[in-house]
């Protein structure tokens, strides 16, 4: 009896130790899985699904390199692979805001002024939408200037420029358009504010002959027959081998024969 006791124990104390080893290998994979996170595979991982149009479960990787590294090298380029990823997948409002926050939470690093040109290069992709083009080109314009302005040494420096020529001329088109429209419905006074805004803001307008002949004869027809003539003149003088040029003549010689 005293033997089957012992040799019961013996059993008892032996299934106990194979379940702790048991235990202790399991604790010891976890642990070694949390040691192998690689961040540079997850981003690696992330670029490819980005790529495949799989951008939820690219995003879903990259959160977690954030929150696994927020103090750390990798937390930045995650936070910029997930504002492409939103901008890619066609939501620019939240890609914008992602950008932001990159350069909210890492304002010194080397790649801020990227994010704040990917912000206005998100604007600046939506200028020939029909509906959003001359408020797309508003803020694009304002994102570059605040580039110009934050980062000087930026290396977009020549490609910036002319992202905000088009912009300054989408703008402007469109002023000159509104303008048009309301010279066109005889709202005189609301095409002379138009126009002269048009004018004030980019007086080296690439239309700036056809903008002033238009506000000259806006003049006209509002009887504010001093500003026309002024206007006409101004209209020879800046443009001289200019179509219009010729058209504002004959409007002076007209206010002559009166």
């Amino acid at each position: 009896m005293e033997k089957r006791r012992m040799a019961h124990s013996f059993l008892l104390l032996a299934l106990c130790s194979l379940l702790f080893i048991l235990a202790s290998c399991s604790g010891s994979k976890g642990v070694k899985k949390e040691e192998g996170f690689d961040p540079e595979k997850y981003l690696s991982r992330a670029e490819i699904l980005i790529n495949d149009k799989e951008y939820e479960e690219a995003r879903k990787l990259l959160l977690e390199v954030k929150n696994r590294e927020m103090a750390k090298k990798y937390a930045p380029q995650a936070q910029l692979k997930i504002a492409e990823s939103y901008i890619k997948d066609g939501d620019i409002d939240i890609g914008i805001e992602e950008y932001r926050k990159f350069i909210e939470l890492y304002p010194d690093n080397q790649y801020a002024s990227y994010a704040q040109y990917q912000i206005g290069m998100a604007y600046f992709s939506q200028i020939e939408s029909p509906d959003r083009g001359s408020g797309a080109a508003q803020n694009a314009l304002r994102e570059f200037i605040r580039l110009k302005e934050l980062y000087p040494r930026n290396p977009y420096k020549e490609v910036l420029e002319l992202r905000i020529e088009k912009c300054r001329n989408v703008i402007a088109d469109g002023e000159f358009m509104v303008g048009e429209f309301y010279y066109k419905k005889e709202s005189y006074n609301a095409a002379i504010n138009r126009l002269e805004g048009l004018l004030k803001q980019f007086p080296d307008y690439k239309r700036g002959d056809e903008a002033l002949i238009l506000l000259a004869r806006a003049y006209k027809a509002a009887n504010i027959n001093d500003k026309a003539q002024e206007t006409f003149n101004k209209l020879i003088e800046k443009y001289p081998s200019s179509r219009f040029a010729s058209e504002a003549k004959k409007e002076l010689e007209k206010f002559k024969g009166k």
